[in-house]
């Protein structure tokens, strides 16, 4: 096993957004529960020394974390790549100078629809007017931008303007990532849910904008999990390359394994991340082959896709040693099927 390459630091999971297709846990670590200044220092220290070389400062929102500066120096003193995850509220031009100062080197802010009044909405408070100035604080800093959209039924006839809007923002990447059904989003799962039709139009919109923003902004465009027939390569494989921290010093070997409970968690507080990483039961349960079952453990895709996600595996089927459902081979696909099939236009439920 070798040395995970990036860590995912999620510094509280406070947010000004009440996104319906938040995948953090439905039970949110409070603030009483976050850890110290100096425990996510150590954890920091720690995970430079086990070889981590990217820190992903995400949560909630890390700007409600007044330490966040802190941290940043921290980070970047040990000679990591500090990239800061944001819904941008609360970032001013004189924050964001601060924070590139201290070793911010990328930023990247969320968007949850082009026009002004639906991203509102979704984000369930007025958000849309930070999010142009929190890019242009960006842009003021000369800092790489990252633009993420998280699409969906009720803003997936937007792609094209999306596209547009990241343009305009000034963002050196945009994501346009379909909603993965964890935490809150899972509860929403039937409103959020795209349709075949909404798919198949975004398609050849994001092929063209791809050839027309060659070397000026990359588009990346991440397909549905539920409405395709082979299953992602999660994380490269369970606790491969990335681990996650979690507010309250939980470790996970991916953002979303918290919502398998077969599993025993570590605390980055009572057990050094080297032996977490390399020795705990939970990240050694789903590494190599040996854990599989067929129709993976005779498939020929097995070193490839790994199964798919363990996560989605527990969550639709109780058993996270299942085929990925996703996947068209899968005894249970047809709880995929079920989920995707048409719907009515559903209400939200929005994450408080």
């Amino acid at each position: 096993m070798t040395a995970p390459l990036g860590m995912l630091a999620e510094l509280t999971h406070r947010c000004p957004l009440h996104c319906p297709y938040c995948s953090n846990p439905l039970e949110l670590v409070h603030r009483d529960r976050e850890l110290t200044t100096d425990q996510w220092r150590s954890i920091l220290t720690q995970a430079r020394a086990l070889g981590v070389l990217q820190v992903h400062m995400s949560g909630g929102e890390p700007l409600a974390r007044r330490d966040l500066p802190e941290l940043v120096s921290h980070a970047s003193g040990l000679g990591c790549y500090v990239n800061l995850v944001t819904s941008g509220l609360g970032l001013t031009e004189a924050r964001m100078a601060d924070l590139a100062v201290r070793g911010i080197e990328h930023v990247q802010l969320s968007i949850q629809a082009a026009d002004p009044e639906r991203a509102d909405i979704i984000a369930g408070t007025r958000a849309a007017k930070h999010k142009r100035a929190a890019a242009a604080a960006v842009r003021s800093a000369g800092l790489p931008l990252t633009v993420n959209a998280v699409l969906h039924r009720r803003n997936h006839d937007q792609v094209a303007a999306i596209i547009d809007l990241a343009e305009e923002l000034g963002a050196d990447r945009l994501e346009l990532a379909n909603t993965q059904f964890y935490g809150w989003a899972l509860r929403n799962r039937a409103a959020l849910m795209p349709t075949r039709a909404q798919l198949d139009a975004a398609e050849p919109v994001v092929r063209a904008a791809r050839q027309r923003l060659a070397g000026r902004m990359e588009v990346i465009y991440v397909l549905a999990d539920y409405q395709d027939r082979l299953p992602k390569p999660c994380m490269h494989g369970w606790g491969a390359r990335q681990l996650t921290v979690a507010p309250d010093g939980t470790v996970l070997p991916c953002p979303s394994a918290h919502v398998i409970t077969t599993l025993t968690f570590d605390n980055a507080c009572e057990r050094p991340l080297a032996e977490i990483w390399y020795d705990s039961p939970s990240f050694n349960a789903y590494r190599g082959e040996d854990w599989m079952r067929d129709p993976c453990r005779s498939c020929s895709r097995r070193g490839i896709d790994f199964g798919g996600c363990r996560c989605q595996a527990f969550l639709l089927t109780g058993a996270a040693e299942n085929t990925d459902p996703v996947c068209a081979l899968s005894p249970n696909h047809d709880v995929v099927l079920r989920a995707v099939a048409p719907t009515e236009d559903l209400p939200f439920v929005m994450r408080r």
